[in-house]
């Protein structure tokens, strides 16, 4: 008999597919890499769709120059793709909003979106393309796309580290997976490098250039793999879910991929089993769960689970079980068969049983009689030996005294037996024998509700002796007139028992299924509160109420500030010791108590992992110094989750405000710098032109005052300078500074920059050291002088007169290293990233002129040309401050001769 569908995950799976059927759908070509046909078969199945009447439109398919690609293009229609500025030139780019436009007047149109990984021009209304093409689902059109595997983002550190080759455009997996559809176009490696040959995936030197780094057999065998095992991996959660929402498939196991369950008893052999079972799947490269089912009379004798179970469970963890799970049931094999297919497990690792009576079946030949389609296999069993004889007698020892509890119950049916008999005794003239036959079951019922199973049965044989002694003529002995009475002795036995069985059972379960309510609750109300928090403090109270109502325990929060140093928040009640909570930081594992780190700690440490980082740790103190079974163990993990990603979000909101304020704050003083300096343009203009016209007046003003006139220009100069610095800054940091690029030598720049600072580096040495081999550089030269220049006045301004100034330049595999060194005092030790902030200077307080916007500008423009710019201290033999030294790192690009030779490289690679 099925069990009844859950209403609840019916009307869930109703609602998933009416969100479904108002989503366009999503169909991925997944490959390898580049040049297996990716981008072919989806035109190929594009004109196949246009060719039975499905509307189709081309969004963007990058051809690479394939001329059988671009053929099957010849007869889709295109959408015009949008010109987007990108630095100094035009880029096509995809339009979003034509595709919109056009879904909108075509209900069931198709879209054919190239390369989903690939990044958008800056400017574009999303970063990514895949994210394009999530707003075009979301308006109910259909998308089909390509991908390679190593633009996942869980397999880019994975194929880096095959290739060698870090990829930096990728797709979420959960994007990926939640594709309607996945076609995988393979190619064998052999055929894919005979095809690279032959020029039909990148032009002749890409391709020897390709063939040389990427595209090496033992690189497409590992990635053709990875393809292959992550469309495996999607097809087998595709399978679960098709099993768990049908309805009319039978419940059996479908041995498509295979997985192990190792079943944990409470014997002696359960260690084994799991040994076993994580050996044989570590061979077969399978996954394997463990399980316990707790049945209600191992429910019924203690409140926590059985030291041997919880011991093996945790065993099981360690050897990398993909779950361990404790299910309560009063049948093990039934709930063990019900997992086995809920999770597709195709064989299931028990320990060998033999049977407690004849008559009574064994655990495995029950779970063989109603799933002929599970394999068993049984381990042996362990040889005995005097250490586990005496190891059991102490743990016998050390139940008795939780077992004397229950004696109770059995007086208390005994009592309520002699009760029953006393009150039907005057009433046996009455009432027939089958109404006081009814009066004790109804005790043996009340004693199962109250009691449980044990004293149940004791109420059902005594019921039947009282019935008999007290009610059945002959009165007051055993005799039985009439034969027919045994029949209503066994029968009344039997309804007895089986009833007093099933309330037993029915409690515990009632009880377990109470328990899990009241824990589901209790998070919620944890998560509710969560949800409002708005401080770290206010989290630590809440984790440390729910704690406490749940476990009776104390706990402290223990945080991480942005420097990775923890802080114990106020107001917890565990005792925190900081070396404990520091390794569970560091290695973000439990330690303390009930693990196998530091197990002698009194405090239970639990890391708060959040998706981002470890935000702290969770410090648990148990009442008593009491062990966390495993359930108790899942409920801290589960609160100490919750904890962190409260924290994570606490911190994102406070870091978005904080860049929110910081954003506003530098459009305020960028708008009040450009204004003022626009202002104060004119009048220096005016100011330095006045101050040349009176050292030019005739007759010639007397020496003292051509002197005063001499530093009014000089000083007026300096103030335009300063303004201009402004201006520049703001124009930068606006965006507004279009960089002029021309293939250039570096030789032309230096000299013009030599040229312009010779006033201020008059008094000072220069030498220039420039190898002969130099490239060309694709730059704007005219920022690029401003950066020498003022790289030059400033080594100028702070180093003493008649010392040397050296200016080097050294190429590189992919740039040219640019330095420029004085012989001064050094940068100031521990500052010299700050130095390249605006209005940052050497020395607060300072005799030379400047205002700090200097290194500023040079780090704008360098990085506007892809480059990069750093400052140190030269040191001496003696460990002593030499002088400074400032070193340009830019980009080589690829020189002018050589621009017919290298087209547009596919983003695969």
């Amino acid at each position: 008999m099925q069990d009844r569908p859950d209403p609840d995950a019916l009307l869930q799976r109703i609602q998933q597919e009416q969100a479904q059927q108002q989503r366009g759908r999503l169909k991925v070509f997944f490959g390898a890499c580049a040049g297996v046909g990716k981008t072919f078969a989806m035109l190929s199945a594009a004109r196949a769709a246009q060719a039975q009447g499905l509307p189709v439109t081309i969004g963007v398919v990058e051809t690479h120059g394939r001329t059988d690609t671009e053929a099957l293009t010849a007869h889709l229609p295109r959408l015009p793709l949008r010109a987007l500025p990108y630095k100094d030139r035009t880029l096509p780019e995809f339009d979003l909003d034509a595709a919109l436009a056009w879904g909108a007047a075509n209900p069931e149109g198709l879209v054919l979106l190239d390369e989903l990984a690939h990044s958008n021009v800056a400017g574009s209304r999303h970063p990514k393309r895949w994210q394009d093409a999530e707003e075009l689902l979301a308006a109910g059109i259909d998308v089909w796309s390509t991908m390679n595997v190593q633009h996942l983002e869980s397999l880019n550190d994975i194929v880096s580290g095959i290739t060698g080759i870090r990829v930096w455009e990728t797709v979420p997996d959960q994007f990926f997976d939640a594709a309607d559809e996945v076609v995988v176009v393979d190619l064998p490696p052999d055929e894919l490098l005979a095809r690279l040959k032959a020029g039909k995936v990148y032009l002749p030197q890409q391709a020897e250039r390709a063939a040389a780094n990427f595209f090496r057999k033992g690189n497409l065998l590992a990635l053709r793999e990875l393809a292959l095992r992550r469309t495996a991996d999607r097809v087998d959660d595709e399978m679960r879910a098709y099993r768990r929402a049908s309805t009319t498939t039978p419940e059996a196991v479908w041995p498509n991929r295979e997985a192990l369950l190792a079943c944990v008893g409470t014997g002696d052999n359960a260690e084994k089993v799991v040994r076993s079972c994580a050996r044989l799947a570590a061979q077969l490269d399978l996954p394997w769960h463990a399980v316990h089912v707790e049945t209600p009379e191992q429910q019924g004798q203690s409140a926590t689970l059985h030291p041997q179970v919880e011991r093996t469970l945790k065993i099981a963890q360690q050897l990398d079980a993909a779950a361990c799970a404790v299910l309560p049931a009063a049948q093990p094999a039934q709930a063990l068969v019900r997992y086995a297919r809920e999770h597709n497990l195709v064989r299931v690792v028990m320990g060998r049983s033999t049977r407690r009576w004849p008559w009574q079946a064994t655990l495995a030949e029950q779970i063989g009689q109603s799933a002929s389609d599970l394999d068993l296999l049984q381990v042996g069993t362990l040889p005995s030996r005097s250490a586990d004889t005496t190891e059991r007698k102490t743990t016998r020892t050390s139940t008795a005294a939780p077992r004397a509890a229950f004696w109770p119950g059995y007086i208390a049916a005994a009592l309520a037996c002699c009760i029953a008999a006393v009150i039907a005794t005057p009433l046996a003239n009455v009432l027939e024998l089958t109404n006081i036959v009814m009066l004790f079951l109804l005790v043996v019922v009340g004693v199962a509700l109250r009691f449980g199973r044990g004293p149940a049965i004791m109420a059902a044989f005594l019921g039947v002796g009282f019935f008999d002694f007290f009610f059945v003529p002959p009165r007051f002995n055993f005799a039985v007139s009439d034969a027919q009475y045994v029949v209503t002795f066994a029968v009344m036995l039997v309804v007895a028992l089986v009833v007093g069985q099933l309330t037993a059972g029915l409690k515990v379960q009632a009880e377990a299924a109470t328990d899990r309510e009241h824990r589901v609750r209790s998070l919620y109300d944890m998560a509710r509160d969560l949800s409002a928090a708005l401080l770290p403090e206010q989290v630590a109270e809440i984790g440390a109420r729910f704690i406490t109502g749940e476990f009776s325990a104390g706990s402290t929060l223990v945080v991480a500030d942005d420097d990775n140093r923890l802080q114990v928040l106020p107001g917890g009640t565990a005792p925190v010791d900081m070396a404990v909570a520091q390794w569970a930081f560091e290695r973000g594992e439990p330690a303390g108590r009930g693990t196998d780190t530091l197990h002698s700690s009194p405090t239970l440490v639990l890391p708060l992992k959040a998706p981002m980082r470890i935000r702290g740790v969770l410090v648990v103190a148990m009442p008593q110094g009491e062990v966390p079974g495993v359930e108790p163990r899942r409920l801290l993990q589960t609160c100490a989750s919750l904890l962190a990603i409260s924290l994570e979000r606490i911190h994102y909101i406070d870091v978005a405000q904080k860049s929110t304020v910081q954003i506003e704050s530098e459009r305020l003083r960028n708008s009040l710098l450009s204004a003022i300096s626009h202002d104060l343009r004119t009048p220096l203009a005016s100011l330095v032109g006045l101050a040349e016209s009176l050292a030019m007046v005739q007759p010639p003003l007397p020496a003292h005052q051509q002197e005063l006139t001499g530093a009014i220009q000089q000083s007026a100069q300096r103030m335009s300078a300063l303004v201009n610095n402004l201006l520049d800054m703001a124009r930068l940091e606006a965006g507004a500074v279009q960089l002029n690029k021309a293939w250039q030598p570096l030789e032309e720049v230096v000299g013009s920059a030599l040229a312009a600072s010779a006033p201020a580096i008059a008094t000072h040495r220069v030498e220039v050291t420039l190898p002969d081999d130099l490239p060309l550089l694709q730059i704007d030269a005219v920022l690029m002088e401003r950066v020498l220049v003022n790289l030059l006045e400033n080594a100028a301004k702070y180093t003493p007169a008649d010392t040397t100034i050296h200016i080097s330049a050294q190429p590189q595999s992919d740039a040219v290293a640019l330095t420029i060194t004085d012989e001064g005092p050094g940068l100031p030790k521990g500052r010299e990233e700050l130095l390249f902030e605006k209005f940052e200077r050497g020395a607060r307080e300072s005799a030379t002129p400047g205002v700090g916007l200097g290194l500023a500008i040079c780090r704008a423009i360098v990085q506007a040309h892809g480059g990069s710019i750093r400052g140190d201290t030269i040191l001496n033999a003696q460990g002593q401050a030499a002088g400074a030294r400032f070193t340009l790192l830019l980009p080589r690009g690829t020189p002018p001769t050589d621009l017919g030779t290298d087209n547009d490289t596919n983003s695969d690679v």
